[in-house]
């Protein structure tokens, strides 16, 4: 089904979208109940069937709520596209702002009216993000995500990510729909590795982010999840995506006095960062195949953008740390 963008923004009374791309039935109800019981009721809820086997359809029309809308895609996305369902939900979105939801997460019960605060604080910005329970199949939480200020530059957000002091799921940010279906929506990479990232520094663009500091969202990690951990050759072609924006993003100096004091900061960070990834790559070929994952580096070194110097790097790390 293919949605065009100058269909999709009637901009009527909804604040708003919540959109679902649901496979899995297991947790779905939970999460449906847990926006349906928000103490701010101004919103719609999109529901999107990706050909599960599961009885998605039966679970939905359990609920008598004019505010959700359902939908089924005639083939199956899958994990590799799946970016091309979260910008159907978006498109079709009517509301000011935009949530995307995993199909086994929840929402707290204050999540959106806790985001309209933030809105209505910082009315300028286009991304606004808060802290995340990390929970188990039970809905127990046993995790939680870092805290951070309630506002930075784009800059300073990048350069705390990078150094691993952010922690961030897509269902953690709210977005200005008109905003990000400017830029084209989610930015597509494989898998939707590092898509969330890219998405939300795009989207923060010249105007930043901002913060809250109460977890609002619970991520949920169990056995029934659907990880993408078979294909190392999408995840690597994902990264080096991430890493391609995130490079032409770095050409462009900032603005701000504080930012230009971050940006060579950022940029040592930045190349660092690549080369960790590079090196952590085919130490993990090496850790599960062995020498046959070694020549496979070797081989694929072009697909993988890999160097020599990367290469004879990571055996030298692996060889001191079993010594």
């Amino acid at each position: 089904m293919e949605i065009q963008k100058e269909q999709n923004r009637e901009n009527g009374a909804v604040l708003f979208s919540i959109g679902i791309p649901a496979f899995k039935a297991r947790f779905l109800p939970e999460c449906i109940e847990s926006i349906l019981t928000q103490t701010y009721q101004n919103f719609e809820l999109i529901i999107l069937n990706d050909c599960s086997q599961d009885d998605i359809k039966s679970i939905v029309a359990g609920y008598d709520d004019n505010r959700i809308r359902y939908l089924e895609n005639d083939v199956n996305v899958g994990a590799e596209n799946v970016i091309d369902n979260w910008n159907k939900c978006l498109y079709l979105a009517k509301g000011e702002y935009f949530v995307l939801m995993g199909d086994d997460d929840k929402l707290e019960p204050d999540y959106l009216e806790e985001f309209r605060k933030l809105t209505e604080k910082y009315p300028e910005l286009d991304v606004y993000h808060c802290r995340s329970n990390i929970i188990n199949e039970h809905s127990v939480a046993y995790e939680l995500t870092l805290s951070c200020p309630e506002y930075e530059s784009t800059y300073n957000y990048i350069w705390h990510v990078l150094n691993s002091k952010r922690n961030q799921f897509i269902s953690d940010f709210v977005f200005r729909t008109s905003a990000l279906i400017e830029k084209n929506g989610f930015y597509k990479l494989p898998l939707a590795w590092c898509s969330d990232y890219v998405t939300a520094f795009m989207a923060s663009g010249e105007k930043g982010i901002a913060h809250h500091r109460k977890a609002l969202f619970n991520y949920r990690i169990s056995p029934y999840n659907i990880t993408s951990t078979s294909s190392i050759d999408l995840k690597r072609k994902a990264v080096i995506g991430f890493e391609g924006w995130l490079g032409e993003f770095l050409k462009k100096k900032p603005a701000t006095e504080e930012d230009k004091i971050v940006y060579p900061l950022l940029k040592k960070c930045f190349v660092r960062s690549v080369r960790f990834s590079k090196v952590g790559l085919i130490r993990q070929k090496i850790g599960s195949h062995g020498v046959k994952g070694l020549i496979q580096c070797w081989v694929k070194r072009k697909t993988y953008d890999l160097s020599f110097r990367d290469i004879v790097t990571a055996i030298s790390i692996s060889i001191s740390n079993k010594t």
